[in-house]
Protein backbone atom coordinates (compact mmCIF):
# COMPACT_ATOMS: atom_id res chain seq x y z
CA UNK A 1 0.00 0.00 0.00
CA UNK A 2 1.01 3.88 -0.45
CA UNK A 3 0.45 6.89 1.01
CA UNK A 4 -1.60 8.92 -2.03
CA UNK A 5 -1.62 12.64 -0.55
CA UNK A 6 1.90 13.15 -0.98
CA UNK A 7 4.09 14.83 -3.56
CA UNK A 8 6.15 12.25 -5.91
CA UNK A 9 8.90 12.91 -8.29
CA UNK A 10 7.07 11.77 -11.36
CA UNK A 11 10.15 12.44 -14.03
CA UNK A 12 13.70 15.06 -14.77
CA UNK A 13 12.37 18.26 -15.80
CA UNK A 14 13.83 17.68 -19.25
CA UNK A 15 12.31 14.04 -19.71
CA UNK A 16 8.98 15.20 -20.10
CA UNK A 17 8.35 17.05 -23.57
CA UNK A 18 5.92 17.51 -26.22
CA UNK A 19 5.92 13.39 -27.45
CA UNK A 20 3.20 11.37 -25.23
CA UNK A 21 4.80 8.52 -23.25
CA UNK A 22 3.51 6.48 -19.90
CA UNK A 23 5.02 6.94 -16.75
CA UNK A 24 3.93 4.62 -13.43
CA UNK A 25 3.34 5.79 -10.45
CA UNK A 26 2.10 3.72 -7.22
CA UNK A 27 1.09 1.31 -9.99
CA UNK A 28 -1.15 3.80 -11.58
CA UNK A 29 0.33 4.39 -15.47
CA UNK A 30 -0.43 8.30 -16.83
CA UNK A 31 0.32 9.70 -19.69
CA UNK A 32 2.42 12.79 -19.60
CA UNK A 33 3.18 15.38 -21.74
CA UNK A 34 3.60 19.41 -21.98
CA UNK A 35 1.15 21.69 -23.43
CA UNK A 36 1.89 24.26 -26.51
CA UNK A 37 3.23 27.11 -23.72
CA UNK A 38 5.17 24.55 -21.77
CA UNK A 39 2.87 23.37 -19.02
CA UNK A 40 2.94 19.60 -17.47
CA UNK A 41 0.00 17.87 -17.96
CA UNK A 42 -0.55 14.43 -16.64
CA UNK A 43 -3.56 12.24 -17.20
CA UNK A 44 -5.13 8.69 -16.53
CA UNK A 45 -3.22 6.84 -19.52
CA UNK A 46 -6.67 4.72 -19.69
CA UNK A 47 -9.14 6.14 -22.71
CA UNK A 48 -12.95 5.80 -20.84
CA UNK A 49 -14.49 3.82 -23.56
CA UNK A 50 -12.16 0.96 -24.34
CA UNK A 51 -9.08 1.75 -21.98
CA UNK A 52 -6.44 1.85 -25.09
CA UNK A 53 -3.75 3.84 -23.45
CA UNK A 54 -4.30 7.65 -24.03
CA UNK A 55 -0.22 7.90 -24.51
CA UNK A 56 -0.69 5.62 -27.74
CA UNK A 57 -3.02 8.35 -29.10
CA UNK A 58 -1.92 11.58 -31.03
CA UNK A 59 -1.92 15.24 -29.64
CA UNK A 60 -3.45 17.50 -31.13
CA UNK A 61 -2.44 21.04 -30.00
CA UNK A 62 -3.54 21.15 -26.22
CA UNK A 63 -5.59 18.13 -26.39
CA UNK A 64 -5.06 14.13 -26.57
CA UNK A 65 -6.37 12.26 -29.27
CA UNK A 66 -7.57 8.60 -28.63
CA UNK A 67 -5.86 6.44 -31.18
CA UNK A 68 -8.72 3.87 -31.22
CA UNK A 69 -11.92 6.12 -32.15
CA UNK A 70 -11.06 9.27 -31.63
CA UNK A 71 -12.07 10.46 -28.34
CA UNK A 72 -11.02 13.67 -27.70
CA UNK A 73 -9.11 14.67 -24.08
CA UNK A 74 -8.16 18.69 -22.67
CA UNK A 75 -5.43 19.32 -20.26
CA UNK A 76 -8.19 18.64 -17.42
CA UNK A 77 -9.01 15.23 -18.63
CA UNK A 78 -12.64 16.65 -19.96
CA UNK A 79 -13.39 14.86 -23.28
CA UNK A 80 -14.31 17.50 -25.81
CA UNK A 81 -15.19 15.10 -29.09
CA UNK A 82 -16.30 12.08 -29.11
CA UNK A 83 -17.43 10.37 -32.59
CA UNK A 84 -21.03 10.19 -32.99
CA UNK A 85 -24.22 12.15 -32.91
CA UNK A 86 -25.83 12.13 -29.62
CA UNK A 87 -23.06 14.35 -27.83
CA UNK A 88 -20.12 13.73 -25.34
CA UNK A 89 -21.18 11.43 -22.73
CA UNK A 90 -21.06 12.86 -19.11
CA UNK A 91 -18.67 10.32 -18.07
CA UNK A 92 -16.62 9.99 -20.62
CA UNK A 93 -13.22 12.21 -18.99
CA UNK A 94 -10.33 10.81 -17.19
CA UNK A 95 -8.44 12.00 -13.93
CA UNK A 96 -5.86 14.56 -14.32
CA UNK A 97 -2.95 14.65 -11.58
CA UNK A 98 -1.60 17.78 -10.19
CA UNK A 99 2.29 18.54 -11.43
CA UNK A 100 4.82 20.92 -10.52
CA UNK A 101 8.68 21.77 -11.48
CA UNK A 102 10.99 22.78 -8.65
CA UNK A 103 14.50 21.57 -8.37
CA UNK A 104 14.74 20.30 -11.81
CA UNK A 105 12.12 17.36 -10.98
CA UNK A 106 8.66 17.18 -12.04
CA UNK A 107 6.21 16.13 -8.69
CA UNK A 108 2.98 14.51 -8.75
CA UNK A 109 0.32 14.15 -6.33
CA UNK A 110 -1.01 10.73 -6.35
CA UNK A 111 -4.59 11.78 -4.38
CA UNK A 112 -7.06 14.34 -3.49
CA UNK A 113 -6.08 16.98 -5.82
CA UNK A 114 -7.91 19.34 -3.72
CA UNK A 115 -5.35 18.54 -1.06
CA UNK A 116 -2.37 18.83 -3.38
CA UNK A 117 0.05 22.32 -2.27
CA UNK A 118 3.10 23.21 -3.98
CA UNK A 119 4.25 24.28 -0.51
CA UNK A 120 4.68 20.71 1.20
CA UNK A 121 7.53 19.80 -2.04
CA UNK A 122 10.56 18.43 0.11
CA UNK A 123 12.75 21.84 1.01
CA UNK A 124 15.77 21.94 -0.27
CA UNK A 125 18.64 24.20 0.76
CA UNK A 126 20.87 25.85 -0.92
CA UNK A 127 20.02 24.48 -4.79
CA UNK A 128 20.12 27.82 -6.05
CA UNK A 129 23.28 29.08 -3.89
CA UNK A 130 25.69 30.04 -6.17
CA UNK A 131 28.29 28.52 -3.38
CA UNK A 132 27.37 25.31 -3.73
CA UNK A 133 28.18 22.97 -6.33
CA UNK A 134 25.88 19.94 -7.74
CA UNK A 135 26.08 16.85 -9.28
CA UNK A 136 23.53 14.37 -10.46
CA UNK A 137 23.03 11.34 -12.36
CA UNK A 138 20.43 9.26 -14.33
CA UNK A 139 17.43 7.94 -12.70
CA UNK A 140 17.96 4.42 -11.15
CA UNK A 141 15.32 1.65 -11.60
CA UNK A 142 15.48 -0.79 -8.58
CA UNK A 143 13.48 -4.01 -8.65
CA UNK A 144 12.51 -3.70 -4.98
CA UNK A 145 9.73 -2.20 -2.98
CA UNK A 146 10.62 1.20 -2.14
CA UNK A 147 10.45 0.65 1.62
CA UNK A 148 13.62 -1.32 1.12
CA UNK A 149 15.55 1.76 -0.44
CA UNK A 150 14.01 3.79 2.39
CA UNK A 151 15.59 1.63 4.86
CA UNK A 152 19.13 1.73 3.28
CA UNK A 153 18.73 5.81 3.62
CA UNK A 154 18.45 5.24 7.46
CA UNK A 155 21.27 2.76 7.90
CA UNK A 156 24.69 4.27 8.05
CA UNK A 157 25.45 1.36 9.26
CA UNK A 158 25.39 -0.69 6.36
CA UNK A 159 28.34 1.58 4.08
CA UNK A 160 30.87 -0.35 6.36
CA UNK A 161 30.05 -3.71 4.75
CA UNK A 162 28.41 -2.62 1.14
CA UNK A 163 30.59 0.52 0.28
CA UNK A 164 33.95 -0.92 1.06
CA UNK A 165 35.77 0.79 -1.53
CA UNK A 166 33.60 4.52 -1.28
CA UNK A 167 32.18 5.66 1.69
CA UNK A 168 33.71 2.96 4.52
CA UNK A 169 35.65 3.27 7.36
CA UNK A 170 36.43 1.44 10.92
CA UNK A 171 34.08 3.63 12.28
CA UNK A 172 30.96 3.09 10.65
CA UNK A 173 31.22 -0.42 11.82
CA UNK A 174 30.12 -0.12 15.50
CA UNK A 175 29.93 3.74 16.67
CA UNK A 176 26.22 3.50 18.54
CA UNK A 177 23.64 5.33 16.40
CA UNK A 178 21.24 8.29 17.64
CA UNK A 179 17.77 8.02 16.22
CA UNK A 180 15.06 10.78 16.58
CA UNK A 181 11.76 10.88 15.44
CA UNK A 182 10.63 14.32 13.80
CA UNK A 183 6.68 15.58 12.48
CA UNK A 184 7.86 14.47 9.02
CA UNK A 185 10.29 11.50 9.43
CA UNK A 186 13.10 9.81 11.07
CA UNK A 187 16.76 11.35 11.48
CA UNK A 188 19.15 8.46 12.15
CA UNK A 189 22.73 9.97 13.09
CA UNK A 190 26.50 9.74 14.90
CA UNK A 191 30.05 11.60 15.32
CA UNK A 192 32.87 9.69 14.37
CA UNK A 193 35.62 11.08 15.94
CA UNK A 194 39.30 11.11 14.60
CA UNK A 195 39.87 8.67 12.06
CA UNK A 196 40.62 8.72 8.30
CA UNK A 197 38.41 10.05 5.70
CA UNK A 198 36.35 7.08 3.68
CA UNK A 199 38.33 6.68 0.03
CA UNK A 200 35.13 8.35 -1.63
CA UNK A 201 35.77 11.49 0.45
CA UNK A 202 39.53 11.65 0.87
CA UNK A 203 39.73 12.53 -2.84
CA UNK A 204 37.60 15.60 -2.05
CA UNK A 205 38.57 17.29 1.40
CA UNK A 206 40.18 20.11 1.60
CA UNK A 207 42.60 19.46 4.94
CA UNK A 208 44.69 16.67 5.43
CA UNK A 209 45.05 14.43 8.21
CA UNK A 210 42.35 13.10 10.53
CA UNK A 211 38.76 13.94 10.51
CA UNK A 212 35.50 13.99 12.62
CA UNK A 213 32.76 12.95 10.44
CA UNK A 214 29.00 13.58 11.07
CA UNK A 215 26.44 10.73 9.43
CA UNK A 216 22.98 12.08 9.38
CA UNK A 217 20.48 9.75 7.53
CA UNK A 218 17.15 11.47 7.35
CA UNK A 219 14.04 10.30 5.11
CA UNK A 220 10.97 12.02 5.27
CA UNK A 221 7.12 10.81 4.37
CA UNK A 222 6.57 9.10 2.12
CA UNK A 223 9.93 8.10 0.36
CA UNK A 224 12.24 11.39 0.18
CA UNK A 225 15.88 11.52 2.18
CA UNK A 226 18.42 13.88 2.98
CA UNK A 227 21.91 12.10 3.83
CA UNK A 228 24.55 15.03 5.35
CA UNK A 229 28.07 14.02 5.05
CA UNK A 230 29.59 16.10 6.82
CA UNK A 231 33.67 16.02 7.38
CA UNK A 232 35.95 18.45 9.83
CA UNK A 233 39.09 18.24 10.65
CA UNK A 234 39.86 16.08 14.03
CA UNK A 235 39.26 18.13 17.02
CA UNK A 236 37.07 20.73 15.31
CA UNK A 237 33.14 18.34 14.99
CA UNK A 238 31.10 16.78 17.12
CA UNK A 239 27.60 18.21 17.90
CA UNK A 240 29.09 21.48 19.83
CA UNK A 241 32.21 21.69 17.51
CA UNK A 242 33.34 24.44 15.91
CA UNK A 243 33.80 23.34 12.30
CA UNK A 244 37.13 24.22 10.74
CA UNK A 245 36.87 27.18 7.90
CA UNK A 246 37.52 23.80 5.71
CA UNK A 247 34.75 21.38 6.50
CA UNK A 248 33.26 19.45 3.57
CA UNK A 249 29.70 19.17 3.45
CA UNK A 250 27.99 17.41 1.25
CA UNK A 251 23.78 16.70 0.58
CA UNK A 252 22.60 14.43 -0.61
CA UNK A 253 19.17 13.69 -1.70
CA UNK A 254 17.12 10.93 -2.79
CA UNK A 255 13.45 10.55 -4.06
CA UNK A 256 12.52 7.30 -4.15
CA UNK A 257 8.78 6.63 -6.30
CA UNK A 258 7.58 3.16 -6.43
CA UNK A 259 6.34 2.59 -9.66
CA UNK A 260 4.83 -0.70 -8.49
CA UNK A 261 4.91 -2.78 -4.61
CA UNK A 262 8.06 -4.58 -6.05
CA UNK A 263 9.68 -1.74 -8.39
CA UNK A 264 11.04 1.47 -7.56
CA UNK A 265 12.44 4.66 -9.69
CA UNK A 266 15.27 6.39 -7.51
CA UNK A 267 15.89 9.90 -8.43
CA UNK A 268 19.40 11.77 -7.07
CA UNK A 269 21.82 14.60 -6.87
CA UNK A 270 24.22 15.91 -4.18
CA UNK A 271 24.80 19.31 -3.58
CA UNK A 272 28.45 20.25 -1.89
CA UNK A 273 29.64 23.72 -0.32
CA UNK A 274 33.29 23.47 -2.10
CA UNK A 275 34.15 24.28 -5.90
CA UNK A 276 31.06 24.67 -7.21
CA UNK A 277 32.11 25.42 -10.99
CA UNK A 278 34.68 22.19 -10.94
CA UNK A 279 33.12 19.83 -13.58
CA UNK A 280 36.01 17.20 -13.70
CA UNK A 281 35.15 17.26 -9.51
CA UNK A 282 31.00 16.96 -10.22
CA UNK A 283 31.85 14.23 -12.65
CA UNK A 284 34.07 12.36 -10.56
CA UNK A 285 31.77 12.63 -7.60
CA UNK A 286 28.31 11.80 -9.99
CA UNK A 287 30.58 8.78 -11.40
CA UNK A 288 31.53 7.58 -7.46
CA UNK A 289 28.05 7.68 -6.44
CA UNK A 290 26.68 6.17 -9.09
CA UNK A 291 28.62 3.25 -8.28
CA UNK A 292 28.15 3.03 -4.92
CA UNK A 293 24.23 3.30 -6.00
CA UNK A 294 24.88 0.51 -8.24
CA UNK A 295 26.15 -1.41 -5.35
CA UNK A 296 23.13 -0.62 -3.09
CA UNK A 297 20.97 -2.08 -5.56
CA UNK A 298 22.73 -5.41 -6.40
CA UNK A 299 22.24 -5.94 -2.76
CA UNK A 300 18.19 -4.51 -2.42
CA UNK A 301 17.79 -6.59 -5.40
CA UNK A 302 18.36 -9.68 -3.67
CA UNK A 303 16.85 -8.87 -0.42
CA UNK A 304 13.48 -8.18 -2.19
CA UNK A 305 13.86 -11.87 -3.26
CA UNK A 306 14.61 -13.36 -0.48
CA UNK A 307 12.27 -11.32 1.86
CA UNK A 308 9.15 -12.29 -1.13
CA UNK A 309 10.30 -16.05 -0.81
CA UNK A 310 11.58 -16.49 2.79
CA UNK A 311 11.03 -19.66 4.19
CA UNK A 312 11.60 -18.61 7.86
CA UNK A 313 11.17 -15.20 9.85
CA UNK A 314 13.51 -12.27 9.37
CA UNK A 315 15.30 -10.28 12.32
CA UNK A 316 15.85 -7.49 13.36
CA UNK A 317 18.81 -5.80 15.19
CA UNK A 318 19.37 -2.83 17.28
CA UNK A 319 20.71 -0.82 14.36
CA UNK A 320 17.55 -1.33 12.55
CA UNK A 321 15.26 1.21 15.21
CA UNK A 322 14.70 4.18 12.95
CA UNK A 323 13.73 2.05 9.75
CA UNK A 324 11.21 0.03 12.29
CA UNK A 325 9.65 3.49 13.40
CA UNK A 326 9.38 5.14 9.73
CA UNK A 327 7.72 2.23 8.66
CA UNK A 328 5.46 2.23 11.99
CA UNK A 329 4.39 5.90 11.45
CA UNK A 330 4.35 5.81 7.70
CA UNK A 331 1.87 2.62 7.88
CA UNK A 332 -0.45 4.55 10.35
CA UNK A 333 -0.79 7.14 8.07
CA UNK A 334 -1.84 4.85 5.44
CA UNK A 335 -4.19 3.47 7.44
CA UNK A 336 -5.53 6.67 8.30
CA UNK A 337 -5.60 7.92 5.06
CA UNK A 338 -7.98 4.48 3.81
CA UNK A 339 -10.18 5.30 6.28
CA UNK A 340 -10.90 8.94 5.21
CA UNK A 341 -11.32 7.56 2.15
CA UNK A 342 -13.84 4.84 3.03
CA UNK A 343 -15.59 7.09 4.87
CA UNK A 344 -16.53 9.38 2.12
CA UNK A 345 -17.12 7.07 -0.16
CA UNK A 346 -19.53 5.88 1.95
Amino acid sequence: MFLKNAWYVAAWDHEITRELQQIMVLGEKICVFRSESGDLVALEDACPHRKLPLSKGRIKGDTVECGYHGLTFNCVGQCVWAPGASGIPSNAKVHAYPLHEKYGLVWIWMGNPALADVSDIFEIENYDSPDWGINRGAAMELDCNYLLMCDNLLDPTHVAWVHQSSFAADATKDTPLRIKKTDDGVIVHRWMMDHEPAPFYKKVVEFEGNCDRLQHYEVRYPSHALIRAVFTPAGTGGPDGPLHENTFIMDSYNFMTPTTEGQTRYYWFQLRNIRPEDEALSQMMSDDVQHAFEEDRAVLNEVQKGMANKTSPHIDLPIDGGQLRFRRQLQTMINEEREVDQQMAE
